[in-house]
Parts: structure tokens; C-alpha cells; sequence
């Protein structure tokens, strides 16, 4: 598989994940019919991407960025979405979750670039 497939899955998955974190919010235990299939969904369609990752990154760097990046977006739904407060501390722990994803991408030599 290719570098840009790669990615492009990881972002898939990342993105079904965001998007089933978010319909949890809105299944409210599991109550709520629609909100729950896309929340069991969203998660097989996360995890299935993620294993076809898996098959050229290494474990420890796709599950950083699938989940440091999923940090991100989820918190940035939080706030638009959902109307969450984000304060100047949980911004900078944010933008250090950032600055380590790219990190990795651009300097590790555990990433096939």
C-alpha cells in the first residue's frame, strides 16, 4: 500500500471516529436509536480503516496520530458543535498535541515518509 493510501485511510478513520465520539454524546446512554447506530458504525467503520493502516505503519505511530488528531477534531466539535469552552490552558495542551503529531510525521524515522 502506498504512502498517500495509508494516510488517506488513517484520516477516514480518524473522521468516523470523531464522528461516532460525537453521536455518543448524542445517544444519551445508548437510548436514542439513531445517535447509537452511528455511534457503532462510525467506530467498526474507525477501526476497520485503522487496521488497513496498520498494515504499513507502525502500531504505535498510527495509533498516536489517529488518536492525537482525534483529540483535536473532537475537542473542535465540542466547542462549535456542542458549544464547550475551551480555556487558554486546554488550548495549548491542544496545540502540543499538534506540535507532536507533526513531530512525528516530518522527524521520526519510525514513519516511512
Amino acid at each position: 500500500m502506498n504512502g498517500a493510501l495509508t494516510y488517506l485511510y488513517l484520516g477516514i478513520a480518524i473522521v468516523a471516529e470523531v464522528i461516532a465520539t460525537s453521536a455518543l454524546k448524542g445517544s444519551e446512554n445508548f437510548s436514542r436509536l439513531l445517535p447509537s447506530l452511528v455511534t457503532i458504525v462510525g467506530y467498526a467503520i474507525a477501526f476497520w480503516f485503522l487496521s488497513l493502516t496498520l498494515r504499513t505503519l507502525p502500531t504505535g505511530i498510527a495509533y498516536a496520530i489517529w488518536s492525537g488528531v482525534g483529540i483535536v477534531l473532537i475537542a473542535t466539535v465540542g466547542w462549535v458543535w456542542f458549544k464547550q469552552a475551551l480555556d487558554v490552558p486546554a488550548l495549548i495542551g491542544l496545540g502540543l498535541i499538534i506540535s507532536g503529531v507533526v513531530v512525528v510525521n516530518v522527524f521520526s524515522k519510525s514513519v516511512s515518509h
